[in-house]
């Protein structure tokens, strides 16, 4: 009887444990969403005037004018796009590579080495790459990489608009290169991490029916770690969205919209950087503030997007 009364209580005891661990959880998840949504709330509230001046247009329009408070979202938002397009087209192929040759044929005294400079390039700061890139990686850019591209690529039909202009180094392609070597290490870590838990009898499999080293990377191990593998590049994408002072020192900062790479432009971490100790007036600080929750949406409809492609990917391989 002692004993059946004692496994009661302990099983009493466990149940509220349970509950008091699953309430704290909840609190904690809960706490995560309130702060989001004060997050948006305060950037909604912040961006009213701006709104409330410019409209619907604020969005659509190409000025940027303190004087005479006209101010618009268009170049920044093209700016964050296509520096982080050119980005992700740079940064995934590299770690896609760097992840298979450290998973599948780098010798086993190369790997850890290799692995441990990887996670340290992470660990840069933003304005170490920045300053890099404005004494370094700029003059050879300006030197070497633009008039190759304009003397080849700039005398194309429809291609060549994009590497028109002077070759100044400080430009949207310059920024949009050192956003990829800053995405690189997180891409590179996530997909080699993923790329080691694929059960080595899938590919031993794979190998023993005479599939190639390719063959096994796209039909074994890319589907075993589709999920992950869009996390890290969603992972590196949202990096290259949000980043700050290293565009700042490269991209040239110019409220202007052109097709040509080679020319200055702004994202919207750069504008908010460097005016927003200037911003005098409620309609200028409500502006700058309107472009962060630009921002806010534009990361927001991209990990959307990175969902439903994950859950259609999912029902294709059901079906």
């Amino acid at each position: 009887m002692s004993l059946v009364v004692a496994r009661v209580g302990s099983t009493s005891t466990g149940q509220t444990a349970d509950r008091i661990f699953r309430g704290i959880t909840f609190a904690f998840a809960l706490f995560v969403l309130l702060l989001l949504l004060g997050i948006i709330a305060a950037l909604f509230k912040g961006s009213l005037p701006a709104f409330q001046k410019a409209g619907f247009g604020f969005f659509f329009s190409s000025d940027w004018n303190p004087v005479t408070e006209r101010f618009g979202a268009l170049p920044p938002i093209y700016g964050t796009l296509i520096t982080s397009i050119i980005a992700l087209l740079l940064a995934v192929p590299v770690s896609f590579g760097i992840a298979i040759f450290l998973t599948e044929l780098a010798p086993g005294w190369m790997r850890r080495p290799v692995g441990t400079a990887i996670e340290l390039l992470a660990a840069v700061p933003s304005i170490i790459y920045g300053m890099w890139g404005l004494f370094v990686f700029v003059p050879a850019f300006r030197t070497y990489v633009e008039p190759w591209a304009q003397a080849s690529l700039g005398r194309l039909p429809i291609v060549g608009i994009f590497f028109s202009g002077p070759p100044l180094g400080i430009s949207v392609a310059a920024a949009g290169v050192i956003l990829a070597i800053m995405i690189v290490p997180f891409i590179a870590a996530v997909m080699r991490d993923v790329f080691e838990t694929v059960p080595a009898v899938l590919k031993e499999s794979a190998y023993g029916l005479g599939c190639t080293m390719w063959e096994v990377v796209w039909r074994v191990v890319l589907p075993y770690t589709r999920a992950s593998v869009i996390g890290g590049i969603m992972l590196g994408l949202g990096r290259a969205l949000g980043e700050t002072m290293a565009v700042t020192f490269v991209i040239g900062n110019a409220h202007d919209i052109s097709l040509s790479l080679f020319l200055p432009g702004a994202t919207i971490s750069s504008t908010v950087a460097n005016e927003f100790t200037e911003a005098v007036g409620d309609v200028y600080s409500s502006s700058l503030i309107a472009i962060g929750l630009c921002l806010f949406f534009i990361t927001f409809v991209v990990l959307a997007l990175a969902r439903l492609l994950l859950m259609r990917l999912d029902r294709s391989v059901g079906s």
